[in-house]
């Protein structure tokens, strides 16, 4: 299990999919090469990470063996909904002033609904009941899938957009 980690009292909330292989070896979210991705778009959007909290919607990691490798898999609807009253207990603990959702996964564990982040990114999402406005955008780990087929910067200036955005609510 990877639970969240960062400032207890964070304005910002950050909720990728779940953890990666790196992530399940150290016990942190977000210490991968996605993380890295995740720290200078952070950066470059003017967001101090340790004033964040990091955590994921599911917190183990589904993966395929493959030889000495464990493969990604996505997380299943169960995973998601098994996972969310650990991802209500965090929204609750830090009261974040406003959420941003790393992927369709996180979204839909935040919103309880299918989202597709192309049509839902760069704006404000209304949270459902009392939770905080949402603001959905790419995984970091999509962008990484992009450094050898092209368009990674593209998609790195939107994520630093929709960051700027969730920045400038707090």
């Amino acid at each position: 299990m990877v639970f969240g980690d960062g400032a207890s009292t964070a304005a910002i909330m950050l909720v990728g999919e779940q953890p990666g292989d790196r992530e399940d070896l150290e016990g942190e979210p977000f210490v991968g090469p996605a993380g890295r991705v995740l720290d200078d778009a952070l950066d470059a959007a003017g967001v101090d990470r340790d004033q964040t909290y990091l955590t994921n919607a599911v917190k183990h990691f589904r993966f395929d063996q493959r030889g000495p490798r464990r493969i990604h898999k996505k997380p299943g609807v169960a995973h998601i909904e098994a996972c969310h009253p650990w991802l209500e207990a965090e929204l609750e603990a830090v009261r974040p002033r406003v959420v941003v959702a790393l992927g369709a996964s996180a979204g839909r564990a935040l919103l309880g609904r299918p989202v597709r982040v192309t049509a839902e990114r760069g704006r404000l999402i209304d949270g459902a009941d009392d939770a905080p406005p949402l603001v959905l955008t790419a995984h970091p780990s999509a962008l990484l899938r992009l450094r050898s087929t092209g368009g990674f910067e593209e998609a790195f200036e939107l994520l630093v957009a929709d960051l700027g955005l969730a920045a400038a609510q707090v």
